[in-house]
């Protein structure tokens, strides 16, 4: 049976899901008012359905009209919401109260589909914040003290133990460990850090112990940053949207200013009778709102955004998509973008007179207790070759060289060749070595008491859809550019592989950010392709931000487009749809434009009528709607 604190919960839970939708919800149910007041209007109850219209307007105008007073209250600037109401209302006023509950409809769902992005935009930086570490284990005359990262200074020494997050940025000072440093450079390999070496806030201690120096406070280390310019890109506002916004400015005071001239002037100049001069008026303020002009964008972009989800791509919003249509750059992510985003096996040499079974059965039997990626990409090969194997009897971890085991009587070492011998084994890898390292990849060895039993390359692969999407992009004219945070020897090979026209090699985070923006300086618009949270700030500071949907929570949330499947073509595609999409809207906006200036020009000599009127604009809007509904079926 179900308690009344649970239905209170429930009912609680229910109603804090529905509030981002509150505004979506009104707009909906004034559309239901609108069809129930013209069924009663129809049916001869004249007062009943104006009662629901006036319903109507206010439900379904309420968040609108709010934000349009206080807004103008604020900026002393008046705005097209102010003008969408004084138009509903001009058109209630003689009579026409559902063309005027429409315009209220058609812009309160606009609004509300508006809100809600802006709404779920803010919540961006949620999951990043979560990654930064809130405690520090502060060392203090030999004692260790947890306290808060704010009460940090330069020159504290503090411990980080295995599995925790470094709480700040500084250098080793005792012990050496292994290092995932995905968080800020993107790359899946953990990076080996000793005495002397430095280790950044966020990044994630796997192995060893390790003392460090603290060298910045928590509001200046290399992980605030990233927040600071994922804030700070977002903040900024695009030219089109400032032009829209001056627009918004001067369209409101011509046509206010017009029709309140038109209220009088005619009655003097024209000699119109003052019921004449008030109904031109009203006209004037019906055919000159911008339904038709709201229409010509809003329904062409919200079918063109379904149609790209269905096809796996998620666009956040018509900005965006205005944006990529116009993209002459775009800069990819390397690892887990334009890679697979973890190493595979790509090389086993093995000693002659071994048995090849024999040996991927014991490296992976001690390499199975391991966490290093590597040492996971090992025996993942290992199990595809469908070898089995057992736990080893003894093993030791040597943090930053490899892992020491015992398989029965046989002592393994498999890790760097300083591990196992520089000079055995280069002997035993000769120029093989070498050419492996020229085509990026990383090099393990393992040894037994007889000397170096073998070789396995690893390497992060392109993947298969990369060349083909590459390809269809610079068939679209737009230059490809690579980023990533490996070595240049690496990068090199690897961006030759994938045929981007340039690249950019060792890249921290806020260096992507800078590289985004040269290319912006120029080419003009950029796109920005990742999927990690190093690349949330790259993301945030490209003209657009495309990220994979197996990437990172923030990636995903401070990207403007999203390709649900990783499937890099669709880059291609959603260009092409954007494309399209712009050309619609272009239409729709000649189109209605050039309908608003007949019926104003038709209505100044008297020629057109209300009803003839709200036809000419009411129908312009339903023409420019079907047009941009095109857009739902695939290009």
């Amino acid at each position: 049976m179900t308690t009344f604190t649970e239905k209170s919960f429930l009912s609680n839970s229910l109603l804090e899901k529905l509030i981002p939708y509150a505004e979506l919800l009104a707009a909906l149910f004034s559309g239901l008012l609108i069809v129930a007041g013209w069924l009663l209007d129809k049916s001869g109850s004249d007062t009943l359905s104006v009662f629901v219209y006036l319903s109507a307007f206010v439900i379904g105008g309420f968040a609108k009209a709010k934000e349009g007073i206080e807004a103008t209250m604020e900026e002393k600037e008046l705005n097209v919401e102010m003008l969408m109401i004084l138009a509903a209302a001009g058109s209630a006023s003689i009579g026409y109260w559902t063309e005027g509950a429409v315009l209220i409809f058609i812009f309160a769902v606009s609004g509300a589909l508006e809100t809600y992005t802006m709404n779920k935009s803010q919540r961006e930086l949620s999951a990043l914040m979560d990654i930064q570490p809130d405690t520090a284990l502060l060392v203090c005359d030999g004692h260790e003290e947890k306290i808060h990262v704010s009460e940090l200074e330069r020159g504290n020494t503090i411990v980080v133990k295995p599995g925790d997050r470094i709480p700040a940025d500084g250098f080793v000072i005792k012990g050496q460990t292994t290092i995932d440093e995905a968080a800020l450079t993107g790359e899946s390999l953990p990076v080996s850090k000793k005495t002397g070496a430095e280790v950044f806030a966020g990044t994630i201690n796997l192995t060893g112990s390790v003392y460090v120096n603290v060298t910045k406070k928590s509001d200046e280390t290399l992980f605030q940053k990233i927040i600071d310019l994922v804030q700070s890109a977002q903040s900024e506002k695009s030219p089109s949207q400032q032009f829209i916004e001056r627009f918004e400015g001067t369209y409101v005071k011509v046509v206010l200013i017009v029709v309140l001239l038109m209220m009088f002037l005619p009655h003097f100049l024209l000699d119109w009778s003052w019921t004449e001069t008030f109904y031109r008026a009203m006209v004037l303020l019906v055919v000159a709102s911008p339904c038709a002009l709201v229409a010509s964008i809003m329904p062409a972009t919200l079918s063109t955004i379904s149609n790209g989800a269905r096809n796996g791509i998620l666009f956040k919003g018509g900005a965006h998509l205005e944006n990529l249509s116009y993209v002459k750059a775009i800069a990819f992510d390397k690892t887990g973008t334009l890679t697979q985003g973890k190493p595979q096996v790509t090389d086993v040499v093995i000693r002659k007179g071994l048995d090849r079974q024999e040996l991927l059965k014991a490296v992976a039997s001690i390499e199975s207790r391991s966490n290093h990626p590597l040492a996971r990409a090992i025996v993942r090969y290992v199990q595809e070759e469908e070898i089995s194997f057992f736990p080893p009897d003894q093993l030791e971890d040597i943090p930053g060289w490899g892992v020491k085991g015992t398989i029965g009587k046989k002592t393994w070492k498999i890790g760097k060749a300083a591990f196992v011998g520089k000079e055995k084994a280069a002997a035993f890898s000769g120029n093989i070595t070498h050419q492996f390292e020229e085509k990026g990849k990383t090099i393990i060895y393992a040894a037994d008491q007889e000397g170096i039993a073998a070789v396995i390359a690893l390497k992060d692969v392109i993947r298969e859809e990369t060349k083909q999407a590459l390809h269809d992009l610079k068939e679209k004219g737009i230059f490809t550019f690579m980023l990533t945070g490996d070595s240049e020897k690496t990068a090199k090979v690897l961006a030759a592989e994938a045929a981007v026209n340039s690249y950019a090699a060792e890249c921290l985070p806020h260096q992507k950010v800078d590289y985004v923006k040269d290319l912006q300086k120029k080419y003009g618009i950029t796109a920005m392709v990742g999927d990690g949270i190093n690349d949330a700030p790259a993301l945030a500071a490209a003209s657009v931000g495309i990220a994979m949907g197996e990437g990172s929570d923030v990636a995903l949330e401070t990207a403007d487009i999203v390709l649900m499947k990783n499937d890099l073509p669709k880059i291609a595609e959603a260009i092409q749809l954007s494309r399209k999409m712009q050309r619609i809207i272009k239409q729709n906006i000649i189109f209605s434009i050039s309908i608003i200036v007949l019926l104003i020009i038709s209505n100044f000599f008297q020629v057109l009528d209300l009803p003839f009127g709200v036809l000419g604009h009411e129908g312009s809007t339903i023409l420019v709607i079907l047009n941009g509904l095109r857009l739902l079926k695939n290009t």
